[in-house]
Parts: C-alpha cells; sequence; structure tokens
C-alpha cells in the first residue's frame, strides 16, 4: 500500500504576525522566531528548519493567519514565493475605471475687468472648474483667497479655512486623491509648511494647485515683493526626487491665464504646480481679459473618488521595497523628462538683434521692459529674456540667442536664485562660458528701470562693478552697435 507524504510548511513572512504559537505547536522544536524584521510589516517572521521538520501539520492547526503558514506545494523551492504569483489575481468585483472628461461651457461676451492680481487668480482658478480652496490666510496673498470664500459658496463649491498650512497641503492631497480640481493662496512662510505635504503628493501622483505670493525673508521678513522662494519652488519641493511645473506670473491677465494653465497641467501630469508671484504682483490693479469658454471638470478614471466606478483605486507614496521605490523613482524621471520637453515657456521681447539680454521674470520684468525700450530709443541693442517658467527654465528659447549676444544681465529681487537656475540650465546645456552679470535688490526692494539702465550702459562701457550716472546722449553714442 503506497505511503502518502504529508506537506511540510512554508510561510509567506509578510503575512506572519509573529505571535509565536507555531513555535509551542511544533513537537521537533524546529519553528523560532527570526532575527530580521520584515520591511513591509515591521515585524520579525518565525523560521522553519525544514530538514527538521516531520511534517506533522500542527502548525498549520496553530497559526491563525489564513495565509501564514500553509503546506508546500510539491516541487515549490526554498526560495520565498510572491504571494500575487502564488495567489492570483485579487478578486474584485470593481468595475474598470473609467475617465469621465471635462467639459468646455462657452463663456459670453464680457467687458474688460480690472483685477487685483491675487483676484485674477481667483477668477481663474474658477474657470478652469476649482470649486474646492484649502488654505490660511497670510499676507500679501490673503485677497485671493476672501474672493474664494466670497465666491465658492454661490458655486456650489467649498471653501475651508484650515487650522494650518499644514493641514491645508493634506486636505488639497485628499481633495487631489478624489480627481477634483483644488488650490490654496500662500506667501513664503506659509509655502514652507506646505513642503512635506507636497512632496508626499509628488510621490502619490497627486494633482494640485499652489499660488505662492513671494514676501520678503529670511525668516517672517516682511510682507514687501521679493523673489526669495525661487531655489524653494525649483529645487526644494519637499523630501525626496521631487520636481513641479513652476509657472511666474508679469501681469495680472497673467495670473489669471497662468492660473487656468496651472490646473491643465497638473491634472495632465498628476503633479502639483505652483505658480509664483511677488507680493507687488499679488497686490497691483491692472486690466484683464476673461476666456471664451470655462471649464466643468470630469473624474480622471485614477482617481479615488468614492463612487462605483472608480472604487478600486488606490494612491500612495510608500514603497517599501526597495526596488519597487527604485522603479517608481524611474517613472517620476521619466514624466519629469517629458516636462522639460513640452512645458519650457518664455517671452523673448526685442532678443533677435540683442548685443544684451536682460533677464526678469514676475514684477522686475516689467521693469526690464521699460528700460530695454529706453535703451533701444538711444540706439542700444537690448532685449528682454522673460522665463515664464522657472522650472523647467526655458534653456531651449534662450540658447540660440547666444550666438550673438555679448552678455546676460540677470535682474531680480533676491539674492541671485534666478541666476542660479539660469547658470545651472545653461551648464546642463553645455553653455557654461557665457558671460553673467546680475542685478540684485532685496528686503522687499525691487529693481528699478533706470538702474537697469544704468547697468547695461555700465556694461557696455566695460564695467560691470560701477552703476552708470542717469542716461545722457554720450551714454547712447556709447551704447550704439559699432
Amino acid at each position: 500500500m503506497p505511503v502518502t507524504m504529508r506537506a511540510k510548511p512554508f510561510l509567506f513572512p509578510t503575512f506572519c504576525k509573529a505571535c509565536g504559537r507555531c513555535i509551542e505547536a511544533c513537537p521537533k522544536d524546529c519553528i523560532e522566531m527570526s532575527t530580521e524584521i520584515d520591511p513591509v510589516t515591521g515585524l520579525t517572521p518565525v523560521v522553519i528548519d525544514l530538514e527538521v521538520c516531520n511534517a506533522c501539520g500542527l502548525c498549520f492547526t496553530a497559526c491563525p493567519e489564513p495565509h501564514g503558514l500553509l503546506p508546500r506545494p510539491e516541487g515549490l523551492g526554498a526560495g520565498e514565493v510572491d504571494p500575487s504569483v502564488f495567489f492570483g489575481p485579487r478578486p474584485s468585483t470593481a468595475p474598470v475605471p473609467e475617465t469621465i472628461p471635462d467639459t468646455r461651457v462657452p463663456l459670453p461676451s464680457f467687458e474688460p475687468m480690472v483685477l487685483k492680481g491675487t483676484h485674477a487668480s481667483a477668477v481663474g482658478a474658477l474657470l478652469a472648474g476649482c470649486r474646492h480652496f484649502f488654505g490660511y490666510p497670510i499676507t500679501p496673498s490673503t485677497e485671493g483667497a476672501e474672493l474664494m470664500a466670497r465666491l465658492l459658496p454661490e458655486l456650489d463649491g467649498f471653501f475651508v479655512q484650515a487650522v494650518s498650512e499644514v493641514a491645508a497641503v493634506n486636505m488639497i492631497y485628499g481633495c487631489g486623491g478624489a480627481g477634483l480640481p483644488s488650490m490654496t493662496f500662500t506667501s513664503s512662510p506659509g509655502f514652507s509648511l506646505m513642503l512635506e505635504g507636497i512632496s508626499y503628493m509628488i510621490g502619490a501622483e497627486i494633482p494640485g494647485v499652489f499660488v505662492n505670493v513671494m514676501r520678503g525673508g529670511p525668516g517672517l521678513g516682511n510682507i514687501g515683493p521679493e523673489q526669495a522662494d525661487i531655489k524653494l519652488v525649483c529645487r526644494g519641493l519637499g523630501h525626496g526626487n521631487t520636481h513641479a511645473v513652476v509657472l511666474a506670473p508679469s501681469t495680472p491677465q497673467e495670473m489669471l491665464d497662468l492660473t487656468m494653465l496651472a490646473f491643465e497641467l497638473a491634472f495632465r501630469y498628476r503633479n502639483p504646480v505652483v505658480l509664483v508671484g511677488d507680493g507687488y504682483l499679488g497686490q497691483i490693479m491692472g486690466r484683464v481679459e476673461l476666456p471664451c469658454e470655462m471649464v466643468r471638470p470630469g473624474i480622471p478614471e485614477w482617481a479615488v473618488h468614492g463612487d462605483e466606478t472608480h472604487r478600486g483605486n488606490l494612491l500612495s507614496s510608500i514603497q517599501i521595497a526597495e526596488a519597487d521605490l527604485e522603479a517608481h523613482n524611474v517613472h517620476l524621471n521619466d514624466k519629469y523628462r517629458r516636462m522639460i520637453e513640452r512645458e519650457q515657456r518664455a517671452e523673448l521681447y526685442r532678443c533677435d538683434d540683442a548685443d544684451w539680454l536682460v533677464v526678469a521674470c514676475n514684477t522686475p520684468a516689467r521693469m526690464a521692459k521699460g528700460a530695454v525700450e529706453s535703451l533701444r530709443a538711444q540706439g542700444a541693442s537690448v532685449g528682454l529674456f522673460r522665463p515664464v517658467t522657472l522650472w523647467p527654465f526655458p534653456s531651449g528659447d534662450l540658447l540660440p540667442l547666444l550666438d550673438r549676444a555679448r552678455g546676460l544681465l540677470v535682474v531680480e529681487a533676491g539674492s541671485g536664485q534666478l541666476e542660479d537656475e539660469l547658470r545651472l540650465a545653461l551648464s546642463h546645456a553645455g553653455a557654461p562660458g557665457t558671460r553673467i552679470e546680475n542685478l540684485r535688490r532685496f528686503g522687499g526692494m525691487l529693481p528699478q528701470g533706470q538702474d537697469i539702465v544704468d547697468k547695461v550702459i555700465a556694461l557696455a562701457h566695460g564695467d560691470p562693478s560701477c552703476t552708470a550716472p542717469s542716461t545722457t546722449t554720450s551714454h547712447a553714442t556709447a551704447m550704439a552697435p559699432a
């Protein structure tokens, strides 16, 4: 009569609760607690000496975890088994999620409006379909939040003043995870507090829009206009491998237009988007024309929306296994590469024949444009290169201009953070030898048009360290093309 061989056990370490019941049940003492922690559970699973095991099966009875100790299938090797391979696909009755697409709603013709910069951004958010706002008041961005608080209830939307910026960013995480457009207005110290949550959003690939109206720093600083957060938005969006498209408007009209674009890009790439203005731009009034249509948002297929169609989805930034996290970072890097290739934006003003290029963004770019006009009126070949995306920096638009230009003058209200982005972009592009000079103001002071004129004239005279006196006819002669 043939003898039936009983199966010896095998273990999925991830399912072991480390209760020790199998150790007590084993008559051969061939099971003991491991000294190594399982990285998924944080527990120490048991280990089994199969050479001593007599296949009595008492450990199966003692184990409270139905997928812990199991009879070893015939032919199974000694190595670990992937549960997803062993058990097959996870059974689910959830339907395959589908995308409910956005719809475009035509708008009637409106007369131009005169809006404050933050108000223009709020209107742009509403037109982009945003009906959820989470934030905490901070000068000089609060007016944008105030307008959202006034208008959202009338549009069946939701305004939540969070207890802090840390709470606000996590509310945006949840709302974005549901596939809904959401945003916040903040300023430099508040944005700093949001960085951890932004990193989680980037890791979980959740969209959201952050409008940062930059002010003077470090610390509490003051509420004057400064461009002191460029390094933060371009290179410091929380821990880990994090990037986001950074848009830099220079007028109230662009505050509206680029806010609408920010929502489009956030959902296109499943990633936060940051719009940075300075305190002056957030407060000034300007003529704004509304678009011809607005967006009624749908629901993306990946969303955890709570409805029947999307109930099988899961969003998370945690990848315990090193190989899984590396693969996720490779995926993120591929997305960043696509952003760099497709989303570079810049305004080139009278750059085609320019001997000197002034590089500026936000409000300083408006001063720079006036300075270019003044210098052009004197016969000087000067142009303005205005990056509209600070990340990715629009080096593709800048590089063709460098063959002619004698040099670049970076004008900014800050400590050289825009210049650092420029230098890094040129280095990556293989053009590190370009002459770069700068004009900087700090603490809420903005570079003035005459400062820029004088600096360009001084550079033309060969003395970049000096500031020339007010423009005269002799300066114009000196600046005239040879």
